[in-house]
């Protein structure tokens, strides 16, 4: 036997002579698992018999900020007690203790149980709140945690997750809403237009009782359907969608201090609508399809007769109409 394996043997001998319960930093108790204790602590005297004194350990050590300790003793109530009547506000705790020590996605798990699990509890409105405090963290650009300590990528996609979950745990509650447009604005983040718009149209329409919610809803997904026909070189049909947004904007909220703006934004996409008509006209024409150029060069008319391109169109009809009409000769 060489040396290493000697040095590996005696080492593996030393840990299974060990008492059971060793005094060690990192403790195993049966029924309960693993737990750490610092060197230098009482080791397991903050632990008690009952889960009301449990609870009590859990909620003064958070009080003077030792966390560590808060986090142990409750998720030992728990643990312990799951139906006891101290185990939501323990689970709770633990919430507050991840987030309180900057383990923010962490947290908001934790309070996700507390709401599936007691959803009537005293302070749900502060948790859901949390919740969302937390969410907007992420909004802003703060990055997810690999393993909960190593900060790799922000990502709208778990955003919107923890929003639709803050939804989803109470539509009405006084957070929901702002919830459910910060959807939207996370995919906007995303540029991904069309989820945005659904988000805002989902808005508009659950909260179609609380006028300020339901018209910025509905504002934000017209300007969401005008981002998107940005982007949209040939197919106008979401310039359509956001024209008739803005137009049920401006008819449902006609003293809304964004009119004017809409009005505006409504002329421009007629344009870019005519254009891409006109760009389409020119593509048959190219192939001489005379026919199909012809709908185009009067559907730039018809949405816009004042755009740039109404003139160049009607041109180009008249000149079209020459080559289609059958010669009388």
């Amino acid at each position: 036997m060489n040396c290493r394996s000697l040095q590996l043997a005696l080492i593996i001998s030393f840990v299974v002579a060990l008492p059971f319960r060793s005094p060690a930093p990192l403790i195993y108790r049966p029924g309960e698992g693993w737990t750490y204790e610092s060197p230098g602590s009482e080791g397991g005297k903050w632990q008690r018999a009952r889960a009301k004194d449990q609870l009590d350990v859990a909620q003064s050590a958070f009080d003077k900020k030792d966390f560590s300790l808060a986090l142990k003793a409750a998720r030992r109530v728990v643990r312990v007690w799951p139906l006891s009547d101290y185990a939501p506000q323990a689970q709770y705790l633990v919430g507050r203790c991840y987030e309180a020590t900057g383990k923010d996605e962490k947290a908001f798990q934790e309070y996700q149980k507390v709401i599936e699990k007691q959803p009537k509890i005293s302070n749900y409105q502060e948790i859901v709140e949390r919740q969302f405090a937390i969410a907007n963290k992420y909004l802003a650009g703060k990055w997810f945690k690999l393993w909960g300590y190593i900060p790799i990528f922000s990502s709208m996609d778990k955003t919107s997750d923890m929003y639709e979950k803050i939804v989803k745990n109470g539509p009405y509650s006084d957070v929901a809403p702002k919830a459910q447009m910060n959807i939207g604005a996370a995919r906007e983040k995303q540029s991904n237009y069309a989820m945005a718009a659904k988000a805002y149209e989902t808005a508009a329409d659950r909260y179609h009782d609380r006028p300020q919610v339901a018209a910025d809803a509905l504002y934000r997904q017209a300007m969401a359907y005008n981002k998107q026909a940005q982007t949209a070189e040939y197919d106008q049909s979401t310039a359509g969608q956001a024209i008739a947004t803005f137009t049920d904007f401006m008819t449902l909220y006609p003293n809304d201090p964004r009119v004017p703006q809409a009005q505006k934004i409504i002329t421009t996409l007629k344009t870019e609508q005519a254009r891409g008509s006109f760009q389409i006209a020119k593509f048959y024409e190219k192939y001489r399809r005379w026919n199909g150029a012809l709908v185009y060069y009067n559907e730039v008319i018809i949405l816009d007769p004042n755009s740039p391109y109404a003139a160049p169109a009607r041109q180009r009809i008249e000149q079209l109409k020459k080559r289609t009409q059958p010669s009388t000769k």
